[in-house]
């Protein structure tokens, strides 16, 4: 199985030395699976701080994790652990029950901000396929958002999951 890297440099030199870094960290993410795998890097710096992003698909869903802090190879490092944490998360939870098809998500940003009213508007497109909740939560998890749009298997109706401020989860559904 191979890992390809596609890595983008933001207000730094991308040098050879941080591009065998992050392919040497994350390289080990062949050990966890067996197709493929195409991982998306950014290195930026922004004031005095170094931030490292990376977003993988994987099998229907997605992996991300950015780390930030005053070494750029500290947040690669600090990026690989946050990682591999989802990748434990993420395998635990697809052995404990048997999944149904997993849902392709694709996300593209918009080339501009739409504005309303003078308030800056980021825009975010997606296709939505069929998921149950708990595949739902648990995509909601391995990105680290508070909430997760789907289009539930059960009902074909567009819901919303969401992390709950005292614990647990909810689900907005079409009255």
């Amino acid at each position: 199985m191979a890992v390809q890297f596609q890595i983008h440099g933001k207000n730094l030199e991308l040098t050879g030395a941080l591009r065998e870094h992050v392919e040497k960290k994350l390289g080990r993410l062949e050990k966890y699976f067996d197709e493929p795998l195409y991982v998306q890097v950014t290195l930026e710096t922004q004031r005095d701080q170094h931030r490292a992003e990376a977003t993988i698909p994987v099998a229907g869903y997605i992996l991300r994790a950015e780390a930030s802090s005053p070494d750029m190879y500290a947040s690669i490092d600090t990026l690989w652990d946050k990682l591999e944490r989802q990748i434990h998360k993420y395998k635990t939870r697809l052995n404990r029950k048997p999944r149904q098809e997993a849902a392709r998500i694709q996300v593209e940003e918009a080339a501009e901000a739409e504005s309303h009213d003078e308030i800056p508007v980021r825009i975010k497109r997606f296709q939505l396929k069929p998921m149950t909740v708990s595949e739902a939560v648990l995509q909601l998890e391995l990105l680290g958002h508070d909430f997760f749009v789907l289009t539930n298997a059960d009902t074909d109706d567009v819901n919303v999951v969401y992390r709950r401020r005292k614990g647990g989860y909810g689900l907005i559904q079409r009255a």
